[in-house]
């Protein structure tokens, strides 16, 4: 198993630990050591993202495991913070439908694309979409309860996620053969 891997794993196995953090400091807001603790796990787990890819890039490690892995541990991780805000009543739950519909339809768009012979990589939309997500979560959880905070970061997220889906349909609806 390659470095690259290795770090994405880390990066799956962080989730519950995160999860477990942030909702137990939503329930516990006394003990505001859990939600530090939940925010650093997330920005450690973010980082390995970025460094799990780079390495894999650099070093000439990308394998199929690592394609199918890095996608799975970002949206494992973006999407359980995101549950966890609907059920704090701190995210709106269209926004995170509206999120998941388009990993669903990205994915979807690639899977056909291979079966054509033909590989979508991420687009810079998706990297800008990817980023602005972690950053906003980040921001929810470093400044709890502040209402523009929260409607600030669910408008980010839901305008690169809408703007990222959109491009990469408009960039490869060749695929789709219609």
């Amino acid at each position: 198993m390659t470095t690259a891997s290795k770090i994405t794993l880390v990066r799956v196995f962080l989730v519950p630990l995160f999860m477990a953090a942030l909702i137990f400091s939503l329930k516990l807001p006394a003990l505001s050591i859990l939600r530090w603790s939940a925010l650093l796990i997330f920005i450690i787990a973010s980082l390995s993202d970025f460094a799990d890819g780079y390495i894999a890039r650099h070093y000439n490690q990308v394998t199929d495991f690592g394609k199918f892995l890095d996608p799975l541990a970002d949206k494992l991780l973006v999407t359980a913070a995101m549950i966890i805000f609907v059920g704090a009543g701190r995210m709106a739950s269209w926004i995170i439908v509206i999120v998941v519909a388009r990993e669903f339809a990205v994915t979807g768009l690639r899977l056909i694309a291979v079966e054509n012979g033909r590989v979508i990589a991420a687009g810079w939309s998706g990297k800008i979409k990817t980023t602005c997500t972690m950053i906003g979560l980040i921001a929810m959880m470093a400044i709890p309860n502040v209402s523009a905070i929260d409607q600030i970061a669910q408008w980010v997220i839901l305008v690169t996620t809408v703007y990222s889906g959109i491009e990469y349909f408009a960039k490869n609806w060749d695929c789709l053969n219609l």
